[in-house]
Order: C-alpha cells, then sequence, then structure tokens
C-alpha cells in the first residue's frame, strides 16, 4: 500500500459507519444555546449555569455534533486538576437526539455520533498528555456502560444516591487512564 494507503482506508471506513456525515463544532457563546437545548431534551436533569461556564472553558474538549447542519448531540467536558498537579477530564456529558428512522439506522447514529464524540475526547486528551478521563453513569444505562466499556472505560467506583431526583439514585464512575500520543520526531 502506497504512504497514503492508510488514511484512504481510514476515510473509507468513516464513509462505512457514517463518521464522514457527522461533523463537530466547539462550543462558543453564540451556539451554548443549541447545547441548552439539547440538555433539556436529552436529560432528566436541569444545568446550572456553572456547567455551561464548565463546558466554554474546556476549550476544543466540549462539542457539538452536527447531522446535515442539524445539531443531533454533544459532549461536554471540564477540566479538572489533580493533586500533583496532573489535569484529568470529567466527561459531565454525552448525549444525542434520535430521529425517526428505522431501529438499525437509529442504533448506527447512536454508534456513529457517540464514537465521533468521545474518540474526539481521548485523542485531544492524548495529545494534550492528559492523564485520565472519567464520568459518572446511572447504574441501570446499561447501554451506557456497554459503550464506554468498548473505549476502554472501567467501572472504579460506586456512589449510593448520588442524584437527587431519578431513580435508581446510584452512579457508577466510570474512568480511563489516557495512553499520551507519541510525538512525532
Amino acid at each position: 500500500m502506497g504512504a497514503g494507503g492508510g488514511e484512504e482506508q481510514q476515510e473509507k471506513e468513516k464513509e462505512k459507519w457514517g463518521l464522514s456525515s457527522i461533523s463537530l463544532d466547539g462550543l462558543r457563546d453564540k451556539n451554548v444555546m443549541q447545547l441548552k437545548k439539547l440538555n433539556t431534551a436529552l436529560f432528566p436533569v436541569r444545568y446550572n449555569d456553572k456547567y455551561y461556564a464548565d463546558a466554554l472553558a474546556s476549550a476544543d474538549l466540549t462539542k457539538l455534533a452536527y447531522f446535515n447542519d442539524i445539531c443531533v448531540g454533544s459532549i461536554a467536558c471540564r477540566l479538572e486538576r489533580k493533586e500533583g498537579g496532573a489535569i484529568r477530564v470529567y466527561i459531565m456529558t454525552l448525549g444525542f437526539i434520535f430521529w425517526n428512522l428505522g431501529l438499525t439506522l437509529k442504533l448506527l447514529h447512536l454508534v456513529v455520533t457517540g464514537t465521533k464524540l468521545l474518540t474526539h475526547v481521548l485523542d485531544l486528551s492524548a495529545k494534550q498528555n492528559i492523564s485520565e478521563i472519567y464520568l459518572h453513569v446511572q447504574t441501570n444505562n446499561d447501554d451506557a456502560i456497554a459503550f464506554y466499556k468498548k473505549f476502554g472505560f472501567e467501572i472504579t467506583d460506586t456512589i449510593q444516591n448520588y442524584y437527587t431526583n431519578i431513580t435508581p439514585p446510584d452512579c457508577y464512575v466510570l474512568s480511563k487512564v489516557v495512553s499520551h500520543a507519541n510525538p512525532k520526531k
């Protein structure tokens, strides 16, 4: 295979799974309302101003996902400093809307949109020497747990009564140690 063969194969895979039809855009003051509307539609909790300030402050880690210029999903992150100074990423939310498609297309959309958003955060974290990524998942959300496990996340803790207005109120903490990108020489 020629020098560009690997990139060509990756593009074919993206097209095969619909990844090239999903575009990502950074969160800015002018589009933060789209994130607010998505969160209202997707999640059973309401997020305060600090959530949105943290999402805006995370720079390129928080993204909106678009399909045919329609906002269909988002990943919102917060940067945190651990003891000793290492930086880690907390995924505050990862979500996407469904539209009236056949079941197979809905599942494909779910995998494609979620994969593109999470892969962006994983890749950027590796490039920026971020040590860890973690998140909370409600204990009954088997689909989300399975999704994150496919990307190397592990359940590292259980927190009882983490959520106040949803059932069950317990969550798992899922964590992943980030493998850093090797700098090109």
